[in-house]
């Protein structure tokens, strides 16, 4: 008989295990082995074969681009009622993965959990089965499904609901899009369920990336969301750091150069995970990479939204972490509060945008500002009245040109012409040889031999002709509309209910300047330096919104960043990439960190953005690199 869901994790315990419900048992090793689609294939087996003492591997698969390009073709399917060209709705690299890794994990008596199923999660089971019984070995399947949320969404939507998005709080009636998928984040009841049933492989579509985590440690230590909210959050921010596999190891690492060039296969992160919710993260044995309170802190600081984290099992209050060198590769992390959940929970919903094209020119040497206004003026001549067809036409210059360049490449910079339109004639292929009708390349392409001094595009011109995009609206809505259920291994399906106690929270979180700051002469003699010098951080995305975490390495240095650091100082230093849009601040003193959260300044997010830095990771660095007047006694502790 299947046990109660909020208890169900209590039935079925590890027999690596060596207590239940509550006691103090030993840590669950989980290893966080996929930060995206196309991460490194060996890792899921070389963890299952090398790491025998992991318990459970996890994986993150879903991004907002796959959740609207699964979510999408999954809805083309359901209306055509046949197969687009996309193909499968889960992520098929996943099974490239699982496959080697099988006997293994057979072998070692080790769990997986991931979030590979997309928008066809009971598709991926049946695919995995089949793996199963390839490599005859005896392997449990079970699945969590109902984060396709589309028919709730679609219903409150069309009964008026507002759906205010979370950059910007404006309301999807003013939009401009009709929606046609949505998908809401789960949390980890479903796979502690799943588990409890002896399950050894839990697939899942949106999770939320750290929920794979939440939810092992569940299973083990026995923790429901009623009563161990102080474990659960721990738990929470445990996954949110090995949820992107190698960026907690040294990948997208502020002190890189510290690697030297032992940087080609770095080692996925293992978090020991205790009864309490505390952790000591470490990585796979013999490989390249760093665990460091420096490498854990770059990753803890990505893809935040403030002094909360929310998931639908627990929210955790992080303004107090702390994290400790404890060992050679070994950090802690502790200090995290626990609070119950929010009623609600993230959900993205996906429209049709239209079709987007870009046209490239190679603009070199003297008077590129010129060069640039010239495309600009004749291509916009070329268009005509056509320009008020497309719905965004960006004139960009990537790069600057040194002075006395030491070569022709160093003199060379990057013009990029970005169109979207609701019209595919626009950016079609036939277009452009039908004169009458115009298309954007052409446009771009007949003022060639009118144009800039050494007028060059560039050779391929696929970039030119249009694609589909979509439009990505992240809002929230009530768990109670949310229809969790976990499909166990004897093919039992069982509800997931929503929490029963929540918590309202803000929409908007605490943000504020540093309370006592200090007075920057007090530091002593200063020399103009880029802030990256002394500074380290990392940045991201939520969908519009970027994040940008810094810290220091040494207590007088974070008086002072912090001090320096004002939401006013912020946007001088973003200089003409000031939005003018809201910038939340806080701080987290343990690990030396300015926080904040800038809205809605990424363009609507990764599938529709005219900007370069699509997912925001690059802010960090442009932030880094611009020049500050820095105390000379941090500077000779040398630079990083």
């Amino acid at each position: 008989m299947t046990p109660p869901v909020e208890n169900g994790v209590n039935a079925s315990v590890s027999n690596r295990s060596n207590g239940v419900n509550g006691s103090h048992k030993r840590p669950i090793y989980i290893a966080g082995c996929s930060g995206g689609v196309y991460d490194r294939k060996r890792a899921i087996a070389d963890m299952a074969k090398n790491e025998p003492h992991v318990d459970v591997i996890t994986g993150d698969w879903m991004s907002e681009c796959n959740m609207t390009l699964r979510g999408a073709d999954k809805r083309d399917k359901l209306a055509n009622k046949q197969l687009s060209a996309v193909g499968a709705a889960y992520e098929p690299y996943f099974l490239e993965e699982i496959d080697p890794a099988i006997p293994w994990l057979a072998k070692n008596n080790t769990k997986v959990c991931v979030n590979a199923g997309a928008s066809d999660v009971q598709g991926l089971a049946e695919a995995v089965k089949k793996l199963i019984v390839k490599h005859g070995v005896d392997l449990k399947v079970a699945y969590v499904d109902g984060d396709d949320c589309t028919d709730a969404v679609l219903d409150l939507y069309k009964k008026g609901e507002n759906f205010p998005n979370l950059p910007a709080g404006k309301n999807i009636q003013d939009w401009g899009f009709e929606p046609i998928c949505a998908q809401c984040y789960l949390g980890g009841t479903g796979i502690a369920a799943c588990f409890a049933a002896g399950a050894d492989i839990v697939l899942c579509g949106r999770v939320a990336d750290a929920s794979p985590t939440v939810g092992a440690a569940m299973w083990h230590h026995g923790w429901t969301r009623e009563n161990n909210y102080q474990e659960l959050a721990g738990a929470l921010m445990v996954g949110h750091v090995i949820e992107c596999s190698t960026y907690a190891t040294g990948g997208y690492y502020s002190g890189f150069k510290d690697l030297g060039v032992k940087d080609t296969d770095m080692g996925y992160p293992i978090a020991a995970l205790e009864y309490n919710g505390e952790a000591v993260f470490t990585m796979e044995k013999g490989r390249h990479g760093l665990v460091s309170v420096a490498t854990i802190a770059s990753q803890l600081l990505y893809e935040i939204q403030g002094p909360y984290y929310y998931n639908s099992d627990v929210t955790a209050q992080i303004e107090n972490v702390k994290l400790e060198q404890v060992g050679e590769n070994a950090v802690r992390i502790s200090g995290v509060q626990g609070l119950p959940a929010p009623p609600t929970t993230k959900v993205g919903i996906t429209a049709k945008g239209g079709y987007q094209a870009e046209f490239h020119f190679f603009l070199t040497g003297l008077d590129i500002e010129e060069k640039a206004k010239m495309v600009e003026r004749q291509t916009l001549a070329a268009m005509g009245d056509h320009a008020k067809k497309f719905t965004c036409l960006k004139f960009q210059v990537a790069g600057t040109v040194p002075q006395d360049p030491h070569s022709q490449d160093a003199a060379t910079v990057d013009m990029r012409i970005f169109a979207q339109t609701r019209d595919p004639d626009l950016l079609s292929a036939g277009a452009m040889v039908d004169s009458d009708r115009g298309s954007f390349a052409r446009f771009c392409i007949e003022n060639l031999l009118q144009g800039y001094p050494g007028s060059t595009m560039a050779p391929d011109m696929r970039q030119a002709m249009g694609r589909p995009f979509f439009e990505y609206w992240v809002s929230l809505m009530p768990q109670t509309f949310v229809h969790e259920t976990a499909h166990l291994p004897d093919g039992t399906v069982i509800d997931i209910p929503p929490p029963r106690l929540t918590k309202e929270y803000d929409f908007n979180q605490p943000s504020y300047n540093t309370a006592n700051p200090i007075d920057l002469s007090s530091f002593g003699p200063t020399t103009r330096a880029p802030l990256g010098y002394v500074v380290m951080g990392r940045s991201g995305d939520k969908s519009s919104n970027a994040n940008l975490g810094l810290f220091v390495r040494h207590q007088d240095e974070y008086d002072w960043l912090r001090s320096l650091l004002s939401v006013e100082r912020l946007r001088e230093l973003l200089g003409k990439d000031d939005k003018g849009k809201n910038i939340d601040r806080c701080e987290m003193p343990n690990i030396l960190a300015v926080h904040f959260l800038l809205r809605d300044h990424l363009d609507r997010g990764f599938n529709a953005t005219s900007g370069y830095d699509s997912l925001g990771k690059n802010l960090c660095e442009y932030i880094r690199c611009r020049y500050v007047n820095i105390p000379n006694k941090f500077l000779e502790r040398g630079r990083i």
